[in-house]
């Protein structure tokens, strides 16, 4: 019996030919990758762990979780954190797909979309800024809503940087470029769900253990201020 060896790195041969040797001594074969259950848990943890670190750091997206909940409370700041998780996944979409290279390749779109996430995010710092305390809304003050949230994910810079880099530095299924793509995808849209639920549930928090006026005038202040900070972190980055 001949056996025939793929000798290339990170590859097994699927051949196995009993019988006579050919003349040439040659074996058709179809290699296939070698995916461990290993190498891919190790490649799974460090996606996770950067998607915490890079995606759930404060940034324009997640202080106006924060805020929100801290400002709204977390039942209605629900609208809001759907339509930042839905705007961030099609982000997500749009990086898997190649999109936003050539959507961000034409020629002064990016400093617009920058500018209109600016001048929306200073709009929705003074909203929450003045916004009244908790204990002393009546319900008929205006929350954030789904298309708030929508509109700033995708205009948001720090999410394509951030998401960029987390889906182009791990494989976790090696050869297999769609599935590894669609895996990723759907790892990091949970992952999405989860920081900005985490954000807007600290907010509600910090709002519920201050209920004098003062102090919830100054987390919601606090919260205004470093969610102007963050989208100016974020346009510095970018320049």
């Amino acid at each position: 019996m001949e056996r025939s060896l793929c000798t290339a790195p990170g590859w097994k041969s699927s051949c196995d030919f009993p019988g006579r040797l050919t003349p040439s001594r040659a074996c058709l074969h179809a290699a296939v990758p070698s995916v461990t259950v290993r190498g891919v848990m190790e490649a799974l943890t460090g996606l996770i762990l950067a998607s915490l670190a890079l995606m759930g750091s404060p940034g324009p997206a997640t202080m106006s979780m924060a805020a929100t909940g801290a400002a709204f409370g977390f039942g209605r700041g629900i609208p809001y954190l759907l339509g930042i998780n839905l705007g961030t996944t099609c982000v997500l979409l749009m990086v898997a797909l190649g999109v936003t290279g050539l959507i961000l390749a034409i020629p002064g779109l990016a400093p617009v979309l920058i500018g209109l996430a600016a001048a929306y995010i200073l709009y929705l710092a003074f909203k929450i800024a003045t916004a009244p305390p908790l204990s002393a809304q009546t319900g008929s003050e205006h929350a954030p809503r789904l298309w708030n949230g929508l509109a700033l994910a995708l205009a948001n810079p720090k999410a394509y940087a951030a998401i960029g880099a987390v889906f182009s530095s791990f494989i976790l299924i090696e050869g297999r470029p769609t599935t590894d793509a669609a895996l990723k995808v759907a790892i990091l849209t949970g992952m999405i769900f989860l920081i900005n639920s985490v954000w807007l549930g600290v907010g509600a928090s910090l709002a519920r253990m201050f209920r004098s006026p003062t102090m919830s005038r100054v987390i919601n202040v606090s919260f205004a201020l470093l969610l102007v900070g963050s989208v100016l972190y974020s346009l510095i980055l970018k320049g």
